[in-house]
C-alpha cells in the first residue's frame, strides 16, 4: 500500500512538472521586446538650454505650473548629482533588468492576452517608497534611487523598508502595481476581504514570477517566511477565536496588512513576527482556493469577490 501511494505521488509530481514545463515553453514563445528609456540619464545629462526639448519629450514628468528654475536647480544640485552618480554606478548596464522585464511581460501576455506591452521608463524620484514602481497601462515607471541595495548610505529608513530596496524587488513591485489595477474594488471592508485582496496580488506573482522565491514575492527575509510557515496554524486560530475576520475595525489594517516592522497581535510573538501577516495568510487562502478551483484563470480570480474565495478555499492551515 505504501509503495502504491509513493508511485501515485511520484506520478503526480512528474505530471505537475510536465504541465509547468508546458506552460513555460508556451510563455517563452511569446514575442516580447521591452523598450527602456532612461529618463534619469536624459534629465541629468541635458544641458540647461535644452530643457524645453526634454519637457516636450516627457511632458508627464513636468507638472504644469512648475517653473523651469526648479528643474534647473535639481539638475545642478550636488546632492541630486550624487544620487544620479550612484544610480549610474549600479545600473550602468540595464540589460539584465530589461531581460527580467521581458520574461515578466511574456507571462503577463500569456495570462492576459489583451494586455498592452508597456514601455519602461526609469527615473530618479523623491525617495517615495510608496510608489517605487508604477504600472500605468502602456507605461512602467521605475524609481531607481530606491533599488540601490538595502545597505546603501542614502537610506535613512527602518530596516523593514530598506530590506526591499534591492534590484530583485523591481519585478515584484511592478506586479503589485499591475495586479492592483486589475482587481476591482469590492464594498466589503472586513479584515478577511482585505487579506484576500492582498493575497490576490501575491498569487499573481506566483504565476507571473515563477522563478522568484516566496520571500522575494512578498518582500520578506527567508527566515520570516519560515516563521510564518511554522506559526500558520497558531495565527489562524488567533484570528478565528478573536472573531476578527469579519470585523471592519480600520485599526486591523495597520496591525496586520500595512507594511510594518512586525504584526501587532499584542502577544509575546509580536517581536518575532514580520509585518503584513494578514497579507501572507490571505495569500495562503487564495492558493488554497486555486488548488480547489483549478479551472479558474488568473483574470477570473482577480475579479472574484473575497467572500466566494474564502468560502470555497477550504483553507485549513497545517498543524
Amino acid at each position: 500500500m505504501k509503495i502504491y501511494r509513493f508511485v501515485v505521488v511520484l506520478c503526480l509530481f512528474f505530471l505537475s512538472c510536465e504541465q509547468k514545463t508546458k506552460v513555460e515553453k508556451e510563455v517563452e514563445e511569446i514575442p516580447v521586446d521591452i523598450k527602456v528609456e532612461r529618463f534619469d540619464k536624459a534629465f541629468f545629462e541635458t544641458k540647461p538650454e535644452d530643457l524645453g526639448k526634454l519637457k516636450k519629450q516627457y511632458p508627464f514628468f513636468f507638472p504644469a505650473g512648475t517653473e523651469d528654475d526648479v528643474w534647473l536647480k535639481k539638475m545642478q544640485d550636488p546632492l541630486w548629482r550624487e544620487v544620479y552618480t550612484e544610480v549610474q554606478k549600479k545600473y550602468a548596464n540595464f540589460e539584465p533588468v530589461r531581460q527580467e522585464f521581458n520574461k515578466l511581460f511574456q507571462h503577463v501576455k500569456y495570462y492576459f492576452p489583451k494586455s498592452k506591452t508597456p514601455k519602461v521608463i526609469t527615473l530618479i524620484g523623491e525617495m517615495d517608497y510608496t510608489s517605487k514602481a508604477i504600472y500605468a497601462d502602456s507605461l512602467v515607471i521605475v524609481s531607481l534611487e530606491l533599488y540601490l541595495g538595502k545597505e546603501h548610505k542614502f537610506y535613512e529608513f527602518p530596516n523593514y523598508l530598506k530590506q526591499n530596496f534591492e534590484e530583485k524587488q523591481i519585478m515584484p513591485d511592478v506586479v503589485s502595481s499591475f495586479a492592483f489595477r486589475n482587481i476591482p474594488a469590492f464594498p466589503d471592508k472586513n479584515l478577511v476581504s482585505q487579506m484576500i485582496f492582498e493575497g490576490k496580488q501575491l498569487y499573481a506573482k506566483d504565476l507571473l514570477l515563477p522563478d522568484y522565491t516566496d520571500a522575494e514575492k512578498i518582500g520578506y527575509l527567508p527566515e520570516q517566511i519560515k516563521w510564518c510557515q511554522e506559526n500558520e496554524a497558531y495565527m489562524w486560530r488567533f484570528f478565528v477565536e478573536s472573531e476578527m475576520l469579519y470585523s471592519e475595525d480600520p485599526k486591523l489594517n495597520t496591525r496586520f496588512i500595512a507594511p510594518a516592522p512586525f504584526s501587532k497581535f499584542y502577544l509575546e510573538i509580536d517581536n518575532d513576527s514580520p509585518g503584513r501577516i494578514g497579507a501572507w495568510l490571505g495569500w495562503q487562502m487564495v492558493r488554497s482556493y486555486m488548488k480547489n478551483n483549478s479551472n479558474v484563470t488568473l483574470p477570473e480570480l482577480l475579479k472574484t469577490n473575497a467572500k466566494e474565495i474564502f468560502e470555497q478555499s477550504k483553507y485549513k492551515p497545517k498543524k
